[in-house]
């Protein structure tokens, strides 16, 4: 891991691409950049496990992050993907409570950190980050229930048409073949994701390639044929 100061960084007010920021004057946002630092996770690195406690708030820069808990049976479940201008731990700051799930950087990641009373200085300053904090965490929340709906009532071949179809909407570029995904996560992650064995996977990515929902580029490579076919398909229990 890699640290560096912020006036370090290439990208000026980095805070800015916040949703819990966004709002603020330009001179507070570098305000703000003025007391975070830099760190570099590599692929694969631990910036912080289920059970730890955290002093800090994480905003990642560039790169992903898999947050994820790790179940009964010694795997790991993800929960969600964290991208460029998402945040994390903040709940845990404000609630003074041990995280309950792992964050681990998903390729090379750059997170700005800003320390916990840093943070609380913006909070007393700024009152209305609250809000904006709760709403995050509401559609995280929202999230996390949509994926246990989904691993409690439906097959496997709609629980995976439903994680490429969310995936696509967040990381995909439409292009003339339809919209494509470069999965940011490797097949064993997906599985993961999807809470089967890789091997059903390969088999159901072929099923929904039959079925001429996707169009299977490479490994890491999908093409969404039709995105709002893929959803209807995932719809089925």
């Amino acid at each position: 891991m890699e640290s560096c100061g912020c006036s370090q960084c290439t990208q000026q007010y980095c805070s800015k691409k916040v949703s819990i920021f966004q709002g603020l004057n330009i001179e507070y946002l570098s305000k703000i950049s003025s007391k975070v630092n830099h760190k570099t996770f590599k692929k694969g690195e631990v910036i912080f496990m289920q059970g730890d406690t955290t002093q800090n708030l994480y905003i990642v820069n560039s790169g992903k992050i898999k947050i994820f808990k790790d179940t009964p049976s010694g795997k790991e479940q993800i929960l969600y993907i964290l991208s460029d201008g998402d945040t994390i731990g903040e709940l845990s700051l404000l609630k003074k409570e041990t995280i309950n799930y792992s964050a681990v950087a998903m390729e090379k990641t750059r997170v700005c950190v800003l320390t916990g009373h840093h943070f609380q200085e913006v909070i007393t300053q700024n009152p209305d980050i609250i809000v904006k904090v709760m709403e995050t965490v509401g559609d995280r929340l929202q999230k996390v229930e949509s994926l246990v709906q989904s691993l409690g009532t439906k097959d496997v071949e709609a629980r995976l048409a439903q994680t490429l179809a969310s995936l696509a909407e967040e990381f995909g570029t439409v292009n003339n073949s339809g919209i494509k995904l470069t999965l940011p996560m490797s097949r064993e992650e997906l599985s993961n994701y999807v809470g089967v064995a890789r091997e059903t996977i390969s088999r159901k990515l072929g099923v929904l390639q039959d079925a001429g929902l996707i169009e299977l580029i490479s490994n890491k490579k999908i093409i969404i044929k039709d995105l709002e076919k893929l959803k209807k398909h995932s719809s089925q229990e």
